[in-house]
């Protein structure tokens, strides 16, 4: 049997042990080619900035990619995409509203910048039929508390659509990273149903305090209790505590296909958190589905 077979049944293994249809997967990365080359030579020359090498496990063309998230049993899924510079954003997302026609799988993912033109592409997204947005502070350098954003978060908030925010300061601190621009934004609107990506790492407990005052704001997974993550920031052992009493408000991210290890050691390292069966279904599944609508 390949490696390739035995990853497939492991997360089918996985799921079915728990008395799932399947997964849903609130993080994963489709995107124009020639931007998916790019952040895949980015992570090519990461090394110097996380201390450890970064291989794409999962390089592959995209009807390639659909397949393997597929043949794992993952229901739904997301085209995380996100602009480093204004007038990206709307061509960004009439790609992305394609992709979602052509691929029903996938929830139709939407993105934007602090720019003049925001409120309208956004709205325009959210009548489209967008279901989830990305906001990527580090990669993008922006504050989330821009006045030009202020309408976008109000719209989005008003729409109840989530957006899933990489707030955090791992692999490496932004200008805006952190819980400090994030607990403003929240402050100005607490309905926002704002997910934070990577569990909020390394500001893991800071991140599970604002879920805690916030009701709305949900977390996920993503590369987090992996041996990867552990290696460079170690999720707090006094915050186990907070994951079981937001069990469920955490849901499944992976960051596929832009992860060095494969798509199982993601599902286990969420089990070995010793968290319970209801805790995985809750977030493998339920809570998603519960968010999305979805079955």
């Amino acid at each position: 049997m390949s490696s390739d077979d035995r990853d497939r049944e492991d997360v089918v293994r996985f799921w079915q042990r728990l008395g799932l249809p399947g997964i849903i997967d609130v993080h994963t990365h489709f995107m124009p080619e020639r931007v998916l080359r790019k952040v895949w030579a980015y992570f090519d020359s990461a090394g110097p900035l996380t201390g450890v090498e970064w291989p794409i496990t999962y390089r592959q063309d995209e009807d390639e990619r659909l397949a393997v998230l597929r043949s794992f049993g993952v229901l739904r899924f997301t085209s995380m995409l996100y602009p480093h510079k204004p007038g990206m954003a709307a061509w960004l997302n009439g790609w992305a509203a394609g992709f979602a026609a052509r691929v029903p799988d996938c929830l139709h993912t939407a993105t934007f910048f602090p720019e003049e033109e925001a409120p309208v592409y956004v709205r325009e997204a959210v009548e489209a039929g967008a279901r989830v947005f990305k906001a990527h502070l580090q990669v993008g350098a922006y504050n989330p508390n821009d006045p030009l954003l202020d309408p976008v978060w109000g719209l989005l908030a008003e729409a109840g659509v989530p957006v899933v925010t990489h707030c955090g300061s791992g692999p490496a601190p932004g200008a805006y990273t952190g819980p400090g621009p994030i607990g403003r934004l929240l402050a100005r609107h607490p309905r926002l149903r704002l997910v934070v990506a990577h569990m909020g790492m390394p500001e893991y407990a800071e991140f599970l305090a604002l879920a805690a005052v916030y009701p709305e704001v949900r977390l996920d997974t993503t590369m987090a209790f992996t041996d990867f993550t552990e290696g460079l920031t170690p999720f707090p052992a006094g915050q186990r505590g907070r994951l079981a009493d937001l069990g469920d408000r955490i849901l499944l991210g992976t960051d596929f296909p832009n992860i060095p290890y494969p798509y199982v050691h993601q599902l286990r390292a969420l089990e070995r958190l010793g968290m319970g069966d209801a805790w995985l279904r809750a977030v493998c599944h339920g809570n998603a589905s519960e968010l999305f609508g979805v079955g």
